[in-house]
């Protein structure tokens, strides 16, 4: 039997992740939080599928040594192509962020064409459109492949004319399939968010712009309270682990987690 009282692991290849962890810190107040960003080896959505099983293996034992009761996976390129093999070698529960993404997305559409950007690996794995037709087989998903935004986010490129511009080219071909549902298929992508949502708008006119973080959190206090593993009282925290880069890693979570800068320690996988 798990301990309620253990926290949770949280895992992305860098900081966008950090989007995951603030939305579980807004539904599940008591719970304590180990974020581990793989600053490394950032980014893998352009990595083969091997070699994400092997980094996500990697970050996903690192976790658990450290003694975790539930792993969320927030990372899309992880979720469509690792998921069950962690699932398989882990024994607790672990919750990735395609499918709740692609439930939040369905219930958004009005006209069920749904576009994703994502990174060049979890386009290529085809998770979002399979996630979404299990949900609705009258779905048409048009998923697109963005691989400058996650390095734009990590090197804090978020405001100006070179993110408009990139974020623009990559909304070209949704905007031809006249999506009116816009996934952010990477949790770096929520950083960009009023770029996104202005450039979508602009193009596609009334758009919703789905962020799968939220949808996330909700269904992990589902998963949490149905296992007896929620915990319910208690002050919670967040403790951040990181491949490389701390200092500039532990400047940057001020801005999406709030409140004081959080120090953040380098460990070796």
């Amino acid at each position: 039997m798990l301990d309620p009282t253990l926290p949770l692991g949280v895992f992305d290849s860098g900081l966008g992740g950090l989007t995951v962890v603030r939305e579980i810190t807004a539904a599940l107040p008591h719970e304590r939080v180990l974020y581990l960003g793989d600053t490394a080896r950032v980014p893998y959505g352009a990595r083969s599928p091997e070699t994400v099983v092997r980094y996500a293996q990697a970050c996903a034992r690192a976790l658990v040594q450290r003694g975790i009761k539930a792993l969320v996976v927030a990372c899309n390129t992880v979720s469509a192509v690792a998921l069950d093999v962690l699932r398989v070698d882990l024994d607790l529960p672990v919750l990735g962020v395609i499918e709740p993404g692609a439930r939040a997305a369905v219930a958004a559409s009005r006209s069920l064409r749904i576009g994703v950007l994502g990174t060049a690996g979890t386009v290529a794995s085809g998770a979002y459109p399979r996630a979404v037709l299990s949900i609705s087989t009258r779905a048409e998903v048009t998923a697109h492949a963005a691989p400058l935004l996650v390095p734009l986010v990590e090197e804090g490129w978020i405001e100006g004319e070179v993110p408009h511009l990139a974020v623009r080219r990559y909304l070209e071909p949704l905007a031809r399939a006249r999506v009116d549902t816009v996934v952010l298929g990477c949790t770096h992508y929520p950083i960009l968010r009023p770029i996104l949502e202005q450039e979508a708008r602009a193009m596609l006119g009334e758009v919703a712009v789905v962020d799968s973080a939220h949808a996330t959190a909700a269904e992990l206090s589902h998963m949490l309270s149905t296992r007896g593993l929620l915990r319910t009282r208690g002050d919670g925290d967040v403790e951040l682990l990181v491949t490389d880069r701390p200092r500039t890693f532990a400047e940057l979570t001020q801005r999406f987690l709030g409140g004081e800068e959080r120090e953040a320690h380098v460990i070796d996988l």
